[in-house]
């Protein structure tokens, strides 16, 4: 049952809520148009993006992407120097953008709960593994950089 405790299920159920409120509850609510659209867009796009870049750099230094997995190196060059979880910070950028593609305004509360349940599930544990394994280089590294932007 550990698989399913992942972020990209956490995501998808986020998104399916957001994408039923805006399906069965619109309540004649909208973003406006052309610009949610497009942000929407940029937004999952710029995830997705991100997402990849993280995944090639934790590739390149032989660490697991796994977030339950204990990593072999800690990772701090790419899109790891500007964020100490980018890809969270992706997983919320496209659960942002799904949120203005599909006009469901009453789903944005969802965004700030998100990015609560993964700091608690995932982030807070994953950086205190980190800080036990890695030590002093990891206290250094979070203190030069932020762990979300």
């Amino acid at each position: 049952m550990r698989w399913i405790d992942i972020p990209p299920v956490w995501l998808a159920a986020f998104a399916a809520l957001a994408w039923a409120q805006a399906t069965f509850l619109p309540m004649g609510l909208g973003f406006g148009g052309a610009w949610a659209d497009f942000a929407g867009g940029i937004l999952v796009g710029g995830g997705l993006v991100v997402i990849v870049l993280a995944a090639i750099e934790m590739r390149r230094h032989r660490t697991t992407i796994i977030p339950h997995m204990d990593a072999d190196r800690l990772v701090t060059t790419g899109v790891f120097a500007r964020s100490r979880n980018p890809i969270y910070l992706a997983d919320s950028m496209i659960l942002f953008g799904l949120i203005l593609r599909w006009d469901a305004v009453l789903a944005l509360p969802l965004l700030p709960v998100f990015v609560w349940v993964i700091e608690r599930r995932f982030v807070l544990p994953e950086e205190a593994r980190l800080k036990a394994k890695f030590l002093a280089v990891f206290e250094r590294y979070a203190q030069q950089t932020n762990r979300w932007l």
